[in-house]
C-alpha cells in the first residue's frame, strides 16, 4: 500500500525563536536543523523510497537533500507543499502581532481554516494546494514509501484533511515539532494515522531544544 511520510524541516533561527515564519520568508537551516536532517537520512535513508517530495523552500530542500544526497534519491518540488504565507505578520513575534494586528489576530486565532493572517492564506487554501499534491502522488504511487518535506501548519492541515479532522482546528489538535515525521498509510478504509510527530530518529538533545 501507499505510505506517506511527512517530515517537517529541520530547526531555523525562527522556529527556534518562535516567530512567524511561512511561504514570504526563506532562511537556511541553522547547525542543529542540519544535523536534525542528517539523523533523519541515518534512520529512514535505507527505507525502498518510491519518492520524495518537498516545498520550495530553502529549509524544505535542505532537509530533504540529507536523504537524496546520500542515497541518490531525486528530489521533486511542489509549491503546493510550501507554508502557510503570513503576509505581514511574517518574522514578527506573537505579541508583536497581537499588538499590532489585534482583531485579526484574534479572528485567525478562532478559525485559522476561513480567517487568514493580515495579507495572508487561510486554511482552506493550504488544504486545497497541498491536497493536489497528494492526490498526484497516489495517483503515481499505488505502493512503496513515500516522502514528503513540509513545513508545520502545512503538514497539520494535510493531516487534518485526510484524517477528517475539521482543517480549522489544525493548531490545536495535531502537533509538529521541528525534525518529527508523521505517518499515514493508505489502505482498504482510507488513510490511517500510524504515527504522529515522531522524533525517536533524533538524538535526545536536538529533542530538546527550545523553539517550536
Amino acid at each position: 500500500m501507499l505510505t506517506l511520510y511527512f517530515l517537517r524541516h529541520g530547526q531555523t533561527q525562527f522556529s527556534r525563536d518562535d516567530n512567524f515564519c511561512g511561504s514570504g520568508l526563506d532562511p537556511d537551516l541553522t547547525a542543529e536543523g542540519r544535523a536534525m536532517a542528517a539523523a533523519f537520512a541515518g534512520d529512514y535513508g535505507s527505507m525502498p523510497w518510491a519518492g520524495v517530495f518537498a516545498s520550495p523552500l530553502k529549509r524544505t530542500i535542505e532537509t530533504a537533500r540529507a536523504l537524496c544526497d546520500s542515497w541518490h534519491l531525486g528530489l521533486e518540488i511542489r509549491d503546493g507543499l510550501k507554508e502557510i504565507g503570513y503576509g505581514e505578520w511574517e518574522g514578527k513575534t506573537r505579541a508583536e502581532v497581537e499588538r499590532d494586528y489585534h482583531d485579526d489576530y484574534i479572528r485567525w486565532e478562532a478559525d485559522p481554516a476561513w480567517n487568514a493572517p493580515t495579507g495572508g492564506e487561510r486554511g482552506t487554501m493550504i488544504a486545497r494546494r497541498v491536497g493536489e499534491v497528494i492526490e498526484e502522488i497516489k495517483e503515481r504511487h499505488s505502493h512503496g514509501p513515500v516522502l514528503v518535506v513540509s513545513h508545520k501548519a502545512t503538514i497539520r492541515i494535510a493531516l487534518c484533511a485526510l484524517l477528517g479532522i475539521d482543517v480549522g482546528r489544525f493548531r490545536y489538535r495535531l502537533a509538529c515539532p521541528v525534525g518529527s515525521v508523521s505517518i499515514v498509510e493508505f489502505g482498504s478504509n482510507g488513510p490511517l494515522l500510524r504515527s504522529l510527530a515522531d522524533q525517536s530518529h533524533l538524538p535526545a538533545d536536538l529533542r530538546a531544544l527550545p523553539g517550536t
